[in-house]
């Protein structure tokens, strides 16, 4: 059974991140999940930052990405939310759904919203999407390797080279993970 995981809303906002985050789940390193509600605040600041995006697009998105990792959606967590205790009462869904889920770690960019010490209870672990990746690295870096040459086999219009997508994971606060990555795979 693979290693399961909960992405939060924040991770799964950036298109090149998200594009990997869902690439690693797809290659079978992790069991991605999420919920309808970390879709709808996803898609909701999307939408409000970017009002150039068509509605339909960003539906597209959602049933692409539902559709691109098998068995993603946690539902049934709602009974979980009110005894749940976070910083960020908004938060507790997420950590509902990793309860659910049966997850050992929430990716997530907001790392202050998940202490540790209202985690360990639960058996989850918050991790940014850097030390997310550079995990993922250590355990096989082959195969992120070969999730960022399928990201940039993908941007055809425009083209992107491997540099343009190791500059955007960057940009995204990958810049462990992309200083990993920068040599190339290594030989085991």
């Amino acid at each position: 059974m693979a290693f399961v995981v909960i992405y939060d809303a924040n991770v799964l906002y950036g298109n090149t991140l998200r594009d990997l985050l869902i690439r690693i789940a797809q290659a079978g390193m992790v069991q991605a999940k999420w919920t309808n509600q970390i879709m709808d605040e996803m898609l909701g600041n999307l939408a409000a930052d970017r009002p150039d995006i068509p509605a339909e697009k960003l539906s597209r998105l959602r049933a692409l990405m539902n559709a691109a990792v098998r068995d993603c959606l946690v539902e049934g967590h709602e009974s979980l939310i009110e005894g749940l205790k976070l910083p960020d009462p908004d938060d507790r869904h997420v950590l509902a759904a990793a309860i659910k889920a049966g997850a050992q770690v929430i990716v997530t960019s907001n790392l202050r919203d998940f202490p540790t010490s209202d985690l360990q209870t639960w058996g989850v672990e918050a991790r940014s999407p850097d030390d997310f990746v550079l995990d993922q690295i250590d355990l096989d870096d082959r195969v992120v390797w070969a999730c960022v040459q399928q990201i940039v086999d993908s941007r055809v219009n425009p083209p992107e080279t491997i540099e343009d997508v190791l500059d955007a994971l960057e940009r995204a606060g990958l810049v462990e993970s992309v200083a990993a990555l920068s040599s190339g795979p290594q030989a085991s």
